[in-house]
């Protein structure tokens, strides 16, 4: 099983292995056609634990488009961990009937028990507050396109930083490309974790707090928008009080770059207005189909298609 190459953490890449999964993709974007039957009776497992529709789906038709098939289950319900089966034994069975898995799960390192025993490689879709790698890559994917480079800017993080296991992945990721400035726009109850933090002051990156979004908004190339997870919350007075701390609208952007990225893995809730949706800056739904392109990209490296 060493010889098995899984994906857990945006770490477990090289910068050198995600400069090819963009360049990849790119070439994806470009050539359609030409990737049609890569992976032709392959199979992908879809295997979650917890809901999600942009992933899901996203892993599902990056398959069907490299001519692989999906099969899986959107639901805990619908697996026998309902009966008490461990994640370790999930996985090694599924093994047996998939060539690939993707893997979401609540619970933090669940993934990465899984790779432990896994016969596959192993994408983590997601795991609790934890980490998020495929989004990342979505992220970074998205980010290059539009700006032609993932070096030299500065890159505002906004709303849940505490659970927003994407923005901990993506400050993961971007902390190895070179003058990458990070505005972190959170209440206090939802501030960047600490064990974040130190990561940030070891890689020396220049990274500011703030409360306010005005504060913040002129000075970005990247408008990084989350939601407020009803989901992390045990306390739902807590979610009610601290869910609207935030709402993007036109009103906000005026101080704002005429060509800053405005970015939201999704889904919102209305932390961005609609009114927003026809700003040519707005990049979320461009962000969703680069998912598709850097997932067929995953797919193909992991199981070693070239």
């Amino acid at each position: 099983m060493s010889d098995i190459r899984n994906l857990i953490n945006i770490t477990d890449l090289s910068v050198s292995e995600i400069d090819a999964l963009i360049r990849t993709a790119d070439d994806i974007i470009e050539h359609p056609d030409d990737y049609r039957e890569a992976c032709r009776y392959k199979k992908l497992a879809t295997l979650f634990f917890e809901p999600s529709t942009r992933t899901r789906l996203s892993f599902t038709a990056a398959m069907m488009d490299l001519g692989g098939n999906v099969l899986g289950f959107e639901n805990a319900l619908n697996s026998s961990s309902t009966k008490g089966e461990s994640v370790a034994d999930t996985v090694r069975m599924v093994g047996c009937y998939a060539d690939i898995i993707a893997m979401r799960h609540p619970k933090e390192g669940a993934p990465f028990v899984a790779a432990q025993k896994t016969t596959v490689p192993i994408i983590n879709a997601g795991d609790g507050g934890h980490f998020h790698p495929t989004q990342t890559l979505t992220d970074l994917l998205t980010i290059h396109r539009k700006r032609g480079s993932l070096d030299n800017f500065t890159i505002g993080f906004c709303g849940d930083l505490m659970f927003g296991r994407t923005v901990h992945s993506l400050i993961e990721a971007l902390l190895r490309y070179e003058n990458i400035t990070f505005y972190l726009i959170s209440p206090r109850e939802l501030r960047l974790p600490e064990y974040m933090k130190e990561k940030l002051n070891a890689a020396g990156a220049n990274w500011k707090e703030f409360e306010k979004l005005e504060d913040a908004i002129p000075e970005l190339d990247v408008l990084y928008m989350t939601r407020v997870q009803k989901e992390r919350f045990f306390n739902e007075e807590d979610y009610i009080r601290l869910r609207d701390t935030y709402i993007l609208d036109r009103a906000k952007l005026v101080p704002a770059k005429k060509d800053m990225i405005i970015m939201h893995p999704l889904p919102r809730v209305n932390e961005i207005s609609v009114d927003v949706d026809d700003d040519p800056r707005a990049s979320y739904f461009y962000q969703a189909l680069c998912g598709k392109y850097i997932r067929m990209a995953l797919i193909l490296f992991l199981l070693g298609i070239h």
